[in-house]
């Protein structure tokens, strides 16, 4: 019965020890995502068209649609480049 008592406390010191060390990975910033901030901006986001008036929409409606045709195109280059890089520091 008395073993009971040793494992209780042992195990209570490990998980002790456990927190004590993700505390102190985590204000030494070891989950800080660096990666995903620089890649941010070659995820789509959605396009947002607000209702214009009639005739500001005939006007503008060519150059809206231009406008996100030439951003998924940079974005998709982007990613390209991107996946390219990936690729080859992975060969490396």
């Amino acid at each position: 019965m008395s073993v009971i008592y040793v494992l209780l406390a042992i195990s209570i010191a490990v998980a002790i020890l456990f927190f004590i060390a993700f505390i102190v990975s985590v204000k030494q910033g070891q989950y800080d995502d660096s990666y995903t901030p620089s890649v941010r901006m070659l995820f789509e986001d959605e396009l947002v068209i607000e209702k214009p008036s009639e005739e500001k929409q005939k006007s503008s409606l060519r150059g809206t649609k231009q406008t996100v045709e030439s951003k998924q195109t940079d974005c998709r280059a982007a990613l390209a480049m991107t996946n390219n890089k990936i690729q080859l520091n992975k060969q490396e």
